[in-house]
């Protein structure tokens, strides 16, 4: 799931940055986040099935809340102004918001407790939630022109929806820890900083966000990245 903290106006004819609009964007629109839909769905099937198996696997329960967080909101998220379409941006984008499908939902190695994963899971959840809120519906998957936002979570960090994203996804990693796990994840936090340097180019034209930016030092983590 993308969040942008500003937005460059205009259209770029050569980096692949397009307007959105028109009969052809509308129905890539729609069969996105049909297709967005029925992935979450399955999804959340086969991770329900394992957690009646195990009920005491908190942190299981709390991946379908995330996932329900990151993606299911963005299918009400507003129609952009102007979307990347670069196939770099397409990439880290799918991959770093449908990377859940690709993780291993059966019991692992605990590093950490269950309830200590899950609170960690819980605590970027609500940070989540705190970001979506400041941005209300100027969210989505690909990086697009949604409007300028610098108001409640986005006064700390630059993306700080990134930030929920990380603390969820390491509560649930440490508590299910494994080969494919860590491949996985560490996969999605590549694509996330690959996300996160495309989003900053696409508002980087943009003399409000220059400014934002100059505000707010840091993208993700405070005093670290």
């Amino acid at each position: 799931m993308g969040e942008l903290a500003g937005a460059a106006p205009g259209v770029d004819g050569g980096d692949g940055l397009l307007p959105a609009g028109g009969m052809r964007e509308a129905s890539i629109e729609i069969l996105a986040r049909v297709a967005a839909a029925l992935m979450l769905s399955i999804f959340t099937y086969a991770a329900v099935k394992q957690w009646l198996a195990a009920p005491t696997r908190v942190t299981l329960l709390l991946l379908v809340v995330s996932a329900f967080v990151t993606l299911g909101l963005s299918l009400f998220a507003r129609v952009p102004i102007k979307r990347d379409w670069t196939a770099f941006a397409f990439i880290c984008s799918v991959g770093g918001t449908f990377y859940f499908l690709a993780v291993r939902l059966s019991p692992g190695v605990q590093l950490i407790p269950e309830l200590a994963g899950a609170s960690l899971q819980l605590l970027g959840i609500v940070w989540q939630l705190f970001a979506k809120v400041s941005l209300r519906r100027s969210f989505g998957i690909l990086p697009a022109n949604r409007g300028v936002v610098s108001r409640g979570a986005y006064r700390f960090v630059r993306h700080p929806m990134y930030l929920g994203y990380f603390l969820a996804d390491i509560g649930f990693l440490l508590a299910n820890f494994g080969i494919q796990n860590v491949i996985v994840y560490g996969c999605q936090f590549a694509l996330q900083v690959g996300r996160i340097a495309r989003e900053e180019r696409l508002l980087s034209d943009d003399e409000l966000y220059r400014a934002y930016r100059a505000k707010v030092r840091f993208r993700v983590i405070p005093g670290v990245f």
